[in-house]
């Protein structure tokens, strides 16, 4: 797994565009300046901060699966800019702890499966001698899951491409597969409207620098 390139810069900080709220809009227009932090921020505090506050607004928000979703990611983001393995493994218990909320108002959505996938990478990426055995086998049946809930979630591909790829380079094997949905995946994202504006809208230039990797 020593070749898992994960690219989170990259797919945090390019084409992502925060859509306008309508008028009126009092949950959306909460969510999307701490959405906007956890896309962006690149240092612990502004992410912990962005993370307090969409864990208040899933307190007052029970029936959303949103600010579960997006405090999950947050703290995913903080273990990516933490260097001790320990506080790494901390932060993704509690991204996978919001996220299994988000699970259960939402159990079907491709969207909260391929970020627990998400969380299953980057345990790997932490120690990928000792832990691939351990999680990139579930981390790809999770993505393919999240694909299967969606083919059209150009997210869930990209991710599955990744991971794909991590695996091939590390056994050997060939890449045709990653390759070939890390593609779909870029045209998929060339396509994609989110759904609404608090739809996630990260990854596309992760797929696109692996389809540049694959082109080498």
């Amino acid at each position: 797994m020593k070749h898992l390139h994960l690219y989170l810069i990259a797919l945090l900080t390019w084409n992502i565009t925060i859509p306008a709220v309508a008028q009126g809009d009092r949950y959306t227009a909460a969510m999307q300046p701490h959405i906007h932090t956890v896309y962006t921020a690149d240092t612990v505090p502004p992410l912990q901060n962005a993370v307090n506050a969409l864990e208040r607004i899933a307190t007052a928000e029970k029936t959303r699966w949103e600010p579960y979703y997006y405090t999950s990611f947050g703290y995913v983001m903080m273990m990516n800019y933490e260097k001790d393995k320990l506080q790494k493994d901390r932060y993704l218990d509690l991204a996978s702890k919001a996220l299994a909320h988000a699970g259960t108002l939402v159990p079907q959505e491709s969207e909260v499966v391929a970020l627990e996938g998400f969380i299953l990478m980057m345990r790997v990426s932490i120690d990928p001698a000792s832990r691939g055995q351990q999680y990139a086998g579930q981390a790809t049946q999770t993505l393919a899951r999240a694909v299967a809930l969606n083919p059209q979630n150009p997210r869930a591909l990209a991710l599955l491409a990744q991971m794909q790829y991590g695996m091939a380079q590390f056994f050997g094997s060939s890449t045709a597969e990653a390759c070939a949905n890390a593609r779909s995946a870029t045209e998929k994202f060339a396509t994609f409207q989110p759904a609404n504006p608090l739809a996630p809208q990260w990854g596309r230039s992760m797929a696109e620098k692996l389809q540049s990797t694959c082109k080498e």
